[in-house]
């Protein structure tokens, strides 16, 4: 539809609900006469139950949020229901159809003609309370420009994706393999083995010359002052904090912990230090006959 469309479809809804809200006037208006509200009050009755129908509508349309736009709907509803109630009454009574309407009985039975007057008399305090609450949520509402919120999320997609990664550390054997390769310098002569703490070097100088996604610069405020340890220095240092250690506690978390390095390091090292410890002699027994 296009705009000339659109607008003679909003203009077709102003005079429909303006013929309609003339009809309901006359009937809001002499209720409000019989339950004792003076000529003023009377007239400007309608617009309390019809005006915040209007508002209802608008914040309905306008509010974006489910709970909002459900309270507003709500509002809507209950005022449509006590508006027809209330025209209903209207032409069920004769004596509301006068010209000059006094004070009158909305109902024969008692119970039913209190539940009409506190119906009756209750709609402009409520418009009061729901139409303060309408008007403060659609100032304190914010439009959602869709393009804005596609772009964020996909922003948020590139960023995401590959922290979402998991990165799994290569095994023991395969590194040995992969030293032997690589660096056939490092195999023992003697033994025609690789030893373990060359594995471990060579793993860990690898790991930290490999290239790394640019994440943008570091702030200096977020800057490690403690100086970066080599791939020896690592070692030996976990050598020395893991000697009193027993073997069951030799554990990544551990390590990672007392040497404040990675997990992959953390479990690198573990493998390490564990490798060496099994490959060591047995200590002799105190006390034994030589």
């Amino acid at each position: 539809m296009n705009r000339t469309g659109k607008a003679l479809l909003v203009l077709a809804l102003v005079a429909v609900v303006g013929m309609a809200f003339r009809v309901s006037w006359n009937a809001l208006r002499d209720v409000a006469t019989a339950v004792g509200a003076d000529q003023t009050g009377a007239t400007l009755y309608p617009l309390v139950v019809d005006g915040l129908m209007a508002l209802a509508l608008v914040a309905t349309l306008v509010l974006t949020d489910r709970a909002d736009k459900r309270f507003a709907l709500r509002v809507l509803a209950a005022y449509t229901a006590a508006s027809l109630v209330l025209n209903f009454v209207h032409g069920l009574v004769p004596e509301l159809h006068g010209r000059s309407v006094d004070w009158t009985r909305l109902a024969e039975w008692d119970a039913v003609n209190w539940v009409l007057v506190l119906l009756a008399t209750s709609l402009p305090v409520g418009s009061i309370y729901f139409g303060s609450d309408l008007v403060a949520k659609v100032l304190h509402h914010q439009s959602i420009d869709p393009a804005n919120v596609e772009e964020s999320a996909q922003i948020d997609a590139e960023r995401s994706t590959p922290d979402l990664v998991e990165v799994t550390p290569e095994p023991l054997p395969a590194l040995v393999e992969r030293v032997a390769d690589e660096w056939p310098e490092q195999v023992d002569s003697a033994t025609g083995k690789v030893p373990i703490d060359r594995v471990v070097v060579r793993a860990v100088a690898a790991e930290q010359s490999a290239p790394r996604r640019a994440t943008g610069r570091v702030p200096d405020a977020a800057r490690s002052t403690r100086p970066r340890r080599t791939a020896e220095e690592l070692l030996s240092e976990a050598r020395r904090v893991t000697e009193s250690w027993p073997v069951d506690q030799l554990t990544a978390e551990g390590i990672r912990k007392a040497l404040r390095t990675s997990p992959d390091k953390a479990r690198t090292l573990r493998d390490t230090l564990r490798a060496e410890r099994a490959a060591a002699p047995a200590p002799e027994p105190v006390g034994a006959v030589s």
